[in-house]
């Protein structure tokens, strides 16, 4: 059975940092992409970050230049937040997609306030 577990999460201060990491367990197969996005209270879910299994990444415009993505291992996905703002607050989730599924995580929130 696959879990994605998110980590890193908390109370930060504007311009703060915070690192998050999502971790497999279990065997997940022909991995396309790895992401993460986020969820505000009141609003959808929006996409923040991607990696793809060759390593390209990408970004929300919101994000861009702020938030770093990268592979730890085949099974560690880490978010690096900087120069956090408010409207970063958000419940974060980390994905995996395959070509025929896609897993998620439970999320952790992540809180930039002063």
């Amino acid at each position: 059975q696959v879990q994605l577990v998110e980590s890193g999460g908390g109370l930060v201060q504007p311009g703060g940092s915070l690192r998050l990491s999502c971790v497999v367990s279990g065997t997940i197969r022909n991995i396309r992409a790895m992401g993460w996005f986020r969820q505000a209270p009141g609003k959808q879910r929006e996409f923040v970050a991607q990696i793809s299994s060759v390593g390209v990444s990408n970004y929300a415009d919101s994000v861009r230049g702020r938030f770093t993505i990268s592979k730890a291992s085949a099974k560690n996905t880490v978010l690096q937040m900087n120069s956090l703002k408010p409207e970063d607050t958000a419940v974060y989730y980390c994905s995996y997609r395959t070509n025929a599924n896609e897993f998620w995580g439970q999320g952790t929130q992540v809180t930039v306030s002063s």
